[in-house]
């Protein structure tokens, strides 16, 4: 069956005659902050003790990036760390794609500045936001540019500085998140079948379940914005954990159906780590057994669009994942937005 899925991508022709190409991620890496934030350290902050903290959300701590470390410095790191792997430098890129929701500054874009800081050349930077989904939806527009042959080598970067926009005051959202970032390289590679399939999502009547309000064309940046908060992310808990689960479902399901998988046949299934309870139920729902799952969360916390390469390198590095293994990808986010990617390694 993969190999139908895979003949179903490569044979269609674009306009200039080529037959499109598969695309493989040729190489992956991470970087956390320094500081370790545990949740005694959290509790303090809120003034309790935290101990509840583990058990309802699956977080023991998470990275705290320095005061004068950035989301672009973040990338950077995981960036250059994955391009070693890959044994390339910064002017062998043809793109960069920069998966955020908090960057650097509203414009330049932080891949703009992710571009000058690996001396990437001239090529085109951009950034995505898709909340939490943000990495899959740049992944699959990095593997697009390999498959129409516009582009050889796209570096595409998960990263986030969450830690600068919570409020610290509140206990629903404050000991969800940490910092940090993860890249990938990708490349065609004759013979590999590499990204099999997407399937994205949104629906926009579901934006008010996380959202940071203010700082943008609606509500600048003034006295009144500070005071009331509205810099700060806001989530409504319950209804986020309802809709996550059944979004990422759909979209695992749609997925694996197009490539004609089952879930059984997928060695490593690396969902969005957003709340242990969430990845609990997607995984409960969706009959996969704990030995599938990869979970990093309780030392990284929610890591948002970065949660998901975050994850993945770690998985190669722990022998995890090895070529020829199934992997499904699954997240969701603001917006709200959903994803998932089924690879070949």
């Amino acid at each position: 069956m993969i190999t139908s899925a895979k003949n179903s991508l490569v044979n269609p022709r674009t306009r200039h005659g080529l037959e499109l190409r598969t695309c493989s991620i040729v190489a992956v890496a991470s970087y956390l902050p320094e500081r370790v934030l545990t949740n005694a350290d959290v509790g303090k902050r809120i003034g309790e003790d935290g101990n509840w903290i583990l058990p309802r959300t699956g977080i023991r701590e998470r990275r705290i990036a320095a005061e004068n470390e950035f989301t672009s410095d973040l990338a950077v790191q995981a960036a250059l760390r994955a391009l070693r792997k890959a044994n390339l430098r910064g002017q062998d890129l043809d793109m960069i794609v920069v998966a955020t929701n908090t960057p650097d500054m509203l414009f330049p874009a932080t891949a703009c500045l992710v571009q000058a800081k690996i001396g990437a050349g001239h090529c085109p930077a951009f950034d995505l936001k898709a909340g939490g989904s943000g990495f899959l939806y740049a992944l699959e527009i990095g593997g697009k540019f390999i498959s129409s042959h516009t582009c050889e080598t796209v570096l595409v970067v998960g990263a986030e500085k969450m830690s600068n926009i919570l409020d610290w005051c509140d206990r629903d959202t404050c000991v969800l998140f940490g910092d940090g970032a993860g890249a990938v390289v990708l490349q065609h590679r004759p013979h590999s079948s590499g990204l099999l399939v997407s399937s994205l999502g949104s629906d926009g009547t579901k934006c008010d379940l996380l959202t940071m309000s203010a700082g943008g064309s609606r509500i600048p940046a003034s006295r009144d914005s500070v005071i009331l908060g509205l810099h700060f992310l806001r989530m409504q808990g319950k209804e986020t954990l309802k809709q996550s689960v059944a979004v990422m479902c759909g979209a695992a399901d749609d997925a694996l159906r197009r490539c004609g998988l089952t879930v059984p046949q997928i060695k490593c299934i690396i969902p969005h780590q957003s709340n242990r309870r969430i990845i609990d139920a997607f995984a409960k729902r969706m009959g996969a057994t704990s030995g599938q799952v990869f979970v990093n969360l309780e030392k990284c916390g929610n890591t948002s669009a970065a949660s998901i390469p975050i994850a993945l390198a770690e998985a190669v590095e722990a022998g995890q994942i090895v070529p020829g293994d199934l992997v499904l990808l699954v997240a969701f986010g603001s917006g709200l937005t959903w994803g998932a990617t089924i690879i070949q390694w």
